[in-house]
């Protein structure tokens, strides 16, 4: 498919994979995608394969891969690379992990200061916010 025709507008190919115009034009300047040369003052024509590579970094996204992680995930897809693609998403699973127990400290926190908050009605002093300034 990379040397499949370039034969699609950029409206074509935002439409393919899902995105606005500008998610393309982003994704050049971060360099996840090549911008194509313009023939003679026509307008920059797309192959398929550049939708397939915008789905991909959007699917990615979906997971919690930032751009810089996306890049480097584009430079290992050649199908030889399935230990170090494998790692990268180890590295982000341990990453997600994380941020759910941190997830978890907040939300008690924060339901015990909910908690004493509808408990004291009527004080003069909003222990939420006591609380909160204490910190």
């Amino acid at each position: 498919m990379a040397n499949a025709p370039l034969n699609l507008s950029i409206g074509a190919v935002a439409d393919a994979a899902g995105v606005n115009v500008e998610t393309i034009r982003f994704y050049q300047r971060k360099g996840l995608l090549d911008t194509p040369q313009r023939q003679h003052g026509e307008m920059r024509r797309y192959r398929p394969s550049d939708a397939a590579r915008v789905k991909f970094v959007k699917a990615a996204q979906r997971v919690g891969f930032s751009l810089d992680e996306i890049r480097a995930l584009l430079k290992l897809d050649d199908g030889s690379h399935c230990d170090e693609a494998r790692a990268m998403a180890e590295q982000k699973l341990d990453d997600v992990r994380s941020k759910l127990v941190n997830l978890r400290q907040m939300e008690v926190a924060l339901e015990g200061l909910v908690t004493d908050c509808c408990a004291t009605k009527g004080k003069a002093a909003c222990p939420l916010m006591a609380s909160l300034h204490s910190d």
